[in-house]
């Protein structure tokens, strides 16, 4: 198959989100992120940022996410992405740090299996 220059805008990518719970546990929830695709130094000073810890998990997730699919609110209707929503779901602990992993998962990930 031949490869195509010209991508998408977007792609879509799971994430896991752990949810702590009483008894010391954690509810392992997970929802398909909306990736905006970046251009390649874009990404790379992400991840040089990410690991030198002079951003914030919640500063790339803002950046990075683009739209969803599998999030609900409490009575299960799905919730519409918003720039909105999206604030809300960043401001949930753990959120934020779980779509920075997927996404640079998203990034590396054939390199690592390889």
């Amino acid at each position: 198959m031949a490869f195509v220059l010209k991508q998408s805008d977007t792609y879509v990518w799971p994430v896991t989100v752990e949810i702590p719970i009483d008894g010391g546990r954690f509810d392992r929830q997970t929802f398909d992120a909306e990736f905006k695709r970046l251009p390649q130094a874009r990404n790379n000073a992400i991840i040089a940022a990410a690991r030198a810890e002079t951003t914030t998990d919640l500063e790339v997730a803002d950046e990075v996410l683009a739209g969803w699919k599998g999030i609900t609110d409490d009575a299960g209707k799905d919730v519409p992405y918003s720039e909105t929503a999206k604030a809300q779901l960043l401001d949930v602990p753990g959120v934020s740090a779980a779509v920075v992993e997927g996404y640079i998962n998203s990034l590396l990930g054939a390199k690592r299996k390889n």
